[in-house]
């Protein structure tokens, strides 16, 4: 077993492709590990602290691409022969096209004058210069990079208010515009419901649920994470609000985030119930009556804002505001969770949950939490209920495995699988475990088929021969058009022996109820 670094020279490569790369060559027999980054000094710390870097790597610049390989001399010679391959094949453009792409900002845009929005995924040392020189030109921006300052992106979002741009991001892992997916987003149908997040997987749930109940979306503007936090002030928040408030195409708002500061938040709901049109407000984890007191209304005629504890609620809410008739509320058989839970031993009495979507892990954890009590995390809903080491659950836990000490110097668990499985393996082995909740992220840029990997596991678990396995129950946040299927996916699940939920709440609420034998606890909110 070894360790070299290869050094493709002033080789820039966009983060998830490295990360799909990642995956590839980590399949490939004889490799033990393997890392795709540029040669940034973070990424290189990163390298250092998984033993992925040596002297070659340390030498690398900022604009190399550092490739790391762990493993036997014939995988190592594999992959250094099938590395340039893998790196092109995860671009769809032509040979001649690639030859032709773009480099820089300024070739991009003098090969499309016309485009009037730039999507910006480079390291983050170097995004927020691209977004500045972007702005500067007149063009929107969607900084999906993360590691960028908060000196930076309030810098940056002052700059876009000025010249009247949108600034989505840092750390906008997605948005739906004018129909177009950016970033991890779904194949979602076109419809007359905006949502404005700080959260993906938050934009992510909603706007699926909202297509599997018949309706669409016409925008979903993502802000970043830090958007309504007190530094920042809900700048992107703001300018979106006031956008599709303007926007006849869009007759319902939904906006939703983990708990913003509350003076941001004061001041958001405010211009959100001023804005003219229905607005649902899932700023989940926060109180929603005393919200809804905080609120000062004009002269906009609009509706009060409708204000929910659930994503899924969310979805509901819109589309009964959009279209007057809410949707059906999928039935519980609570006979049959009855049946489910009677499978486990007495000991059996603790939910683990191993999420990729970070909202979906915090939404889980404040549903568990009123029907069981304590929850532990990595990603908490307060300070002491923080695991002391991750790679240890106590009691009942939620892991957000798309946190940063998950996926530094590793692909996202949306694109690889690969920890969620070793996990997966490792809570089932306990005996106290009653539940493995599991959510799965369709869309794209996302694991092209995760039913495919996950369900073998699932088996696994399953099939134990000591002792009596934990129930399985998985939620897929993904839309009919998604290019991994959702029906197919599910039914993969299900044929492995998962139970499927219709949401991410749903899956939590299903979950205490089988850990707390308490049938009743599965249904759904009205």
């Amino acid at each position: 077993m070894r360790t070299i670094d290869l050094v493709l020279t002033n080789r820039y490569q966009d983060s998830v492709t490295l990360m799909q790369v990642a995956i590839a060559v980590r399949g490939i027999p004889g490799i033990d590990d393997a890392s795709l980054v540029m040669g940034t000094e973070p990424n290189k710390e990163l390298l250092r602290e998984a033993g992925l870097l040596t002297a070659e790597g340390e030498a690398a610049g900022p604009n190399d691409l550092i490739v790391a390989l762990r493993g036997g001399d014939e995988g190592i010679a594999a992959a250094q022969q099938q590395i340039e391959r893998l790196l092109q094949a995860e671009a769809p453009a032509s040979a001649r096209q690639r030859e032709a792409a773009p480099r820089t900002l300024a070739v991009g845009l003098e090969a499309l004058p016309q485009a009037n929005f730039v999507l910006i995924s480079t390291p983050g040392v170097y995004a927020a210069a691209e977004a500045r020189k972007a702005l500067q030109l007149d063009r929107h921006v969607m900084i999906f990079s993360d590691h960028v300052s908060l000196e930076d992106e309030l810098a940056l979002k002052e700059l876009a208010a000025r010249r009247g741009l949108f600034l989505l991001g840092p750390d906008c892992g997605t948005a739906i515009i004018g129909g177009v997916p950016l970033g991890f987003a779904n194949a979602v149908r076109r419809g007359s419901i905006g949502i404005v997040g700080a959260s993906g997987t938050g934009i992510q749930e909603i706007a699926t649920l909202i297509d599997r109940y018949g309706q669409g979306i016409s925008h979903a503007i993502g802000t970043g994470s830090r958007d309504l936090s007190r530094e920042i002030g809900g700048s992107a928040t703001l300018s979106a609000l006031a956008a599709l408030g303007d926007d006849p195409s869009t007759s319902v708002i939904v906006l939703v985030s983990k708990p913003p500061h509350p003076d941001v938040a004061a001041r958001v709901l405010e211009v959100a119930a001023n804005c003219g049109k229905p607005i649902v407000v899932a700023f989940v984890g926060a109180d929603p009556q005393s919200m809804g007191s905080a609120v000062s209304y004009g002269e906009s005629g609009a509706p009060a804002p409708v204000f929910v504890s659930t994503l899924e609620e969310a979805a509901r809410r819109a589309v009964e505001l959009s279209t007057g008739t809410p949707p059906a509320v999928e039935s519980i058989d609570m006979s049959a969770v009855r049946e489910i839970a009677g499978r486990l031993a007495p000991q059996q009495r603790y939910v683990r949950g191993l999420f990729s979507g970070g909202t979906l892990c915090y939404e889980a954890q404040l549903i568990l939490r009123r029907a069981l009590g304590e929850v532990r995390s990595n990603a908490p809903l307060a300070p002491e209920l923080a695991l002391e080491h991750t790679s240890r659950s106590i009691g009942h836990t939620c892991l957000d495995l798309g946190a940063d000490e998950f996926t530094t110097g590793r692909p996202h668990p949306m694109i690889d699988m690969t920890l969620r499985l070793e996990r997966i393996k490792a809570e089932a082995a306990d005996p106290e475990v009653a539940v493995l909740l599991l959510d799965v992220v369709l869309g794209y840029g996302a694991h092209p088929d995760p039913a495919s990997v996950l369900a073998p596991a699932i088996e696994a678990v399953l099939a134990a021969a000591s002792g009596r396995p934990p129930v399985v129950v998985v939620s897929v946040c993904g839309a009919h058009s998604d290019p991994q299927g959702l029906d197919v996916q599910r039914r993969r699940l299900a044929a492995a022996g998962a139970i499927l939920a219709s949401s991410n709440a749903a899956a939590a609420r299903l979950a205490a109820a089988v850990a707390a034998r308490e049938p009743q606890l599965a249904a759904p909110q009205q």
